[in-house]
């Protein structure tokens, strides 16, 4: 069953969900805004690849299911500690005909994607607002170097399975794809709001330890550090930063933008 959804709104936009007699959506919570009286409204630890959606044929599941639920619930709630997260999802069932809206968190753009089961979607922490429950959340970790240097790109949520996910981004969206531009492209790692399996996340330094080198990390405000991306696939980027965005409300207030150091010490939020 398609879900049936419309993005509205220019600057700040949300998303107008249409559900279907006994089809289920969830979203992170916060990002609920309202719903019509026959939508009933659960709160869950869980995900729907550790139970959370709408539950299997055959009834009940035994002791052994239970238990392996449980464990899920308990590593899937640990991980999304660990990575900064809501603990908790909130799911919207209509028992007619109903509506639910939601939205993001920041002043930008939304975005509904459709899985068919053959590729998978990351999307940075921040992103994700809501998604049918044939569609199984998970974290993917970039560890090591990689994740260090990257911010931002050191959680990812990943999206698999068959239906709608909707998420949400700063400022605008642009849409790019790597193999267009010779197979790699270089992007603020604040930039980066979700692409599609098959695309290699990646982070360099910028330049040498050199007097240019330098000159970029302390007065371009960009850090040490840019993101790469390469591959042939949908890669989605925003033109606003959260810290960007704090700057220019820092600024506004009459406070320094980033300091005598620019962005040398500076750490991604957005």
């Amino acid at each position: 069953m398609t879900l049936q959804q419309e993005i509205v709104g220019n600057a700040m936009q949300m998303a107008v969900v249409n559900l279907q007699p006994g089809q289920t959506v969830y979203c992170e919570a916060g990002k609920f805004l309202f719903k019509t009286a026959n939508v009933s409204m659960e709160t869950r630890l869980s995900g729907p690849s550790q139970g959370g959606g709408q539950q299997a044929q055959g009834g009940a599941p035994g002791m052994g299911g239970m238990l392996r639920q449980a464990v899920g619930t308990a590593m899937q709630v640990g991980q999304r500690a660990l990575a900064g997260e809501s603990l908790a999802f909130q799911y919207f069932t209509s028992q007619g005909e109903g509506t639910v809206g939601f939205a993001g968190v920041l002043p930008g753009e939304m975005r509904a994607l459709e899985l068919d089961g053959t590729r998978a979607w990351f999307a940075e922490k921040d992103a994700f607002v809501a998604a049918e429950s044939s569609v199984e959340f998970g974290i993917a970790w970039q560890g090591g170097r990689t994740g260090r240097s990257g911010g931002e790109g050191f959680v990812l949520e990943k999206f698999t399975g068959r239906g709608t996910v909707i998420i949400a981004g700063s400022g605008n969206f642009i849409d790019l794809n790597p193999a267009d531009f010779g197979g790699r492209i270089e992007v603020d790692t604040g930039c980066i709001v979700a692409f599609e399996e098959g695309i290699q996340y990646g982070v360099q330094r910028i330049g040498g330890l050199n007097r240019q080198g330098m000159m970029n990390a302390v007065f371009g405000g960009e850090g040490l550090s840019l993101a790469t991306l390469e591959g042939n696939g949908r890669v989605i980027l925003q033109s606003m930063t959260i810290e960007g965005l704090a700057n220019a409300l820092k600024k506004a207030q009459g406070g320094d933008k980033q300091g005598p150091t620019g962005g040398l010490f500076s750490t991604h939020t957005g």
